[in-house]
């Protein structure tokens, strides 16, 4: 099976199943329960992808400059500051971590 053969399948695939995805009853997914898991799939989801860029280089775990300031970063958030501090503030950390030579 060739790249190309691969792409339109999945491409086949992910158009049938958004055409699924409007057959179910709208009261089904309004219910609860759904709309519970499907809030808290997104944040899981959103807090693997976070762990993965940090933590993987390839096939490795790497454990680098990155980490602290994902730290510094979560810890704002926890005080409600805003994101363009956030961001500032993480990136200095990881910066100045990388000057010192805290990198891998």
């Amino acid at each position: 099976m060739s790249v190309w053969s691969a792409v339109l399948l999945a491409a086949c695939i992910c158009v049938a199943l958004k055409a699924f995805g409007y057959l179910i009853p709208a009261h089904l997914l309004e219910a609860p329960r759904p709309a519970r898991i499907s809030d808290l799939l997104t944040v899981a989801l959103l807090a693997a992808l976070v762990a993965v860029q940090t933590l993987g280089s390839g096939q490795a775990v790497v454990v680098d400059a990155r980490i602290p300031a994902v730290l510094v970063a979560a810890g704002l958030l926890y005080l409600r500051q805003s994101f363009l501090v956030v961001v500032i503030a993480a990136a200095a950390v990881a910066a100045l971590l990388r000057l010192f030579g805290w990198a891998v």
